[in-house]
C-alpha cells in the first residue's frame, strides 16, 4: 500500500511538473499598440484592442492568441466617416461590437511566424492566416504584422463602390511578461 501511495504521489508530481512546463508565457498587452487599416480611399485606426496572448518561441504548440478589437473605437480622422463606418451599412457596431480572432495554430515561417485561426467580423467567421514577427527587447517584446483583408468576405459595405475591396491592416502590439 505504501508503494502505491508513493508511486501515485510521484506520478502526480510528474504530471504537475509536465503541466507547468507546457503552459506558454502569458504576455500582457501594452498601452501603445497600433491597429491601423488603409486603402487608396480611406484609412484609420481602431483605438481599443484587448485579449490574451500566450506565446513561447520554443513551444509554439502551446502558444495561442484570443484578441478583440472594439468596432466602435474606429477613428478615420473624419467624424462623418466614423459614424458611417459604425452604421449598419458597414461594420454595424451596434449588432457586431467586436472583431474577434482566436488562433488554432502558430508556426515558424522564415524569419517570422504565421498564426492561423478564426477571424470573425460582422458576424462572419472565417479561417484566416496572419504573418507576424516577434521581436524581444529587454523585458518586453513586440508582435507586428501586416496583412490584407477582403471586406467582401465579411460582408462589410457593398462590393465595389468608393472603397477598395481589399484593405491593408497593420498591427503592432507591445507586450510585457
Amino acid at each position: 500500500m505504501k508503494r502505491l501511495i508513493i508511486f501515485s504521489g510521484t506520478l502526480l508530481l510528474a504530471a504537475a511538473v509536465f503541466a507547468f512546463n507546457i503552459v506558454s508565457p502569458l504576455w500582457k498587452i501594452g498601452d501603445k499598440y497600433n491597429v491601423s487599416f488603409s486603402s487608396n480611399e480611406v484609412g484609420g485606426i481602431f483605438k481599443v484592442f484587448k485579449g490574451t496572448i500566450n506565446f513561447d518561441e520554443a513551444n509554439l504548440a502551446v502558444s495561442n492568441f484570443d484578441v478583440t478589437v472594439d468596432v466602435a473605437s474606429i477613428q478615420t480622422g473624419n467624424a462623418l466617416q466614423n459614424k458611417h463606418a459604425k452604421s449598419d451599412e458597414w461594420f454595424d457596431a451596434a449588432k457586431y461590437p467586436v472583431i474577434h480572432y482566436v488562433s488554432k495554430k502558430i508556426v515558424k515561417a522564415g524569419a517570422g511566424y504565421q498564426v492561423t485561426g478564426d477571424l470573425e467580423i460582422h458576424g462572419v467567421k472565417k479561417e484566416f492566416t496572419i504573418p507576424f514577427n516577434f521581436v524581444k527587447k529587454g523585458a518586453g517584446a513586440t508582435f507586428a504584422g501586416t496583412f490584407k483583408v477582403n471586406r467582401n468576405d465579411f460582408h462589410i459595405g457593398k462590393p465595389g463602390g468608393d472603397v477598395s475591396d481589399v484593405i491593408k491592416v497593420e498591427i503592432a502590439v507591445p507586450v510585457t511578461k
